[in-house]
């Protein structure tokens, strides 16, 4: 009783740990977005594009002992968590640590919550029970969040792949009318804002980027590992070609938007041909049994009313 009261102490002192640091950590973010935004003009002045982008890159030093664990060896290139988090629209540098700690607090936390819970219990769980449902729990605290962001990242690729191509019609017309390509991106997001909001989003951060200074290609290579859509990539790399080589920006991005609807047509059959072969499994588990007994059921009790009155008789 008394190591578990321990235990409960310790995650409670965690727990007020936790929210001290992230209170101060977004106290901190405030004060110096404000900062930032007043000495924006004079920076951008003096620094040039990339010492730009790195001040825009804002870490809490507080927590850089748990940013150890989630930065990658090469830190031009972002962490597999990072990405995950990036997909998911956590754009953060200090999403990925926030990750750890809320995984690993959730681990050790629900264990405690449990075996005190089993304490206040007038049949607590005792010896291996006790013990398995413990480790169960923190399995399931490790594991759960990454299959929780995992499959918000899967759903947001799925809304990306079917919101890009309205916006590739979109890209076309203002190309064909005059405008830039930077242009295009933000005229773009400005209208699809309300129908298409995450591609409105990532098409915003590829402008914030070309505004900030970055090059056309990184800006566009960004936004193909970002949302890690097979259609954005590749819009992504013919892009970054069409830049290279000089040619027309408008018949690419034409081009490019009717092999895309020729990809929706397409997809859209798959789907319609795969219908059958789907209803197979229903109808013969579900719908061909109840047909095959209302048709031989009379003439199973014809047959009954027949023999049973028989055999009675010899």
């Amino acid at each position: 009783m008394g190591i578990l009261q321990i235990a409960l102490l310790a995650s409670i002192f965690l727990a007020v740990v936790s929210v001290t640091i992230w209170g101060a950590q977004h106290l901190q973010g405030s004060l110096q977005v404000r900062r930032r935004l007043q000495n924006n003009a004079s920076s951008m002045e003096h620094a040039g594009p990339q010492a730009v982008l790195k001040k825009l890159n804002v870490t809490n030093p507080v927590l850089a002992w748990v940013q150890t664990a989630t930065a990658s060896g090469d830190n031009t290139e972002p962490t597999q968590l990072k990405r995950v988090l990036q997909q998911i629209g956590l754009e953060n540098a200090s999403a990925p640590v926030w990750f750890v700690i809320i995984r690993f607090a959730l681990a050790i936390g629900v264990p405690l919550i449990f075996l005190f819970s089993q304490s206040l219990s007038e049949r607590p769980a005792t010896g291996l029970p006790l013990i398995f449902g413990a480790l169960a729990l923190c399995a399931l605290g490790f594991i759960a969040p990454r299959a929780v962001i995992d499959r918000i990242a899967a759903s947001r690729k799925s809304a990306l792949e079917d919101q890009f191509p309205d916006a590739l019609d979109l890209m076309v017309i203002c190309v064909e009318a005059g405008l830039g390509l930077e242009a295009a991106f933000v005229r773009v997001g400005l209208e699809v804002t309300e129908s298409h909001p995450r591609i409105a989003h990532e098409f915003s951060l590829v402008s914030d980027e070309l505004r900030a200074g970055r090059a056309r290609a990184e800006a566009l290579r960004n936004l193909g590992e970002r949302t890690d859509v097979p259609a954005l990539r590749s819009f992504a790399a013919l892009l970054i070609q069409t830049d290279a080589l000089g040619t027309s920006i408008a018949q690419t991005l034409r081009t490019y938007s009717q092999e895309m609807r020729e990809h929706r047509f397409l997809r859209g059959e798959e789907k319609a041909l795969r219908i059958p072969v789907l209803m197979t499994i229903p109808l013969v588990a579900c719908i061909l049994p109840v047909i095959i007994s209302a048709l031989l059921l009379p003439a199973v009790i014809s047959v009954i009313r027949i023999l049973v009155p028989a055999l009675k008789g010899g």
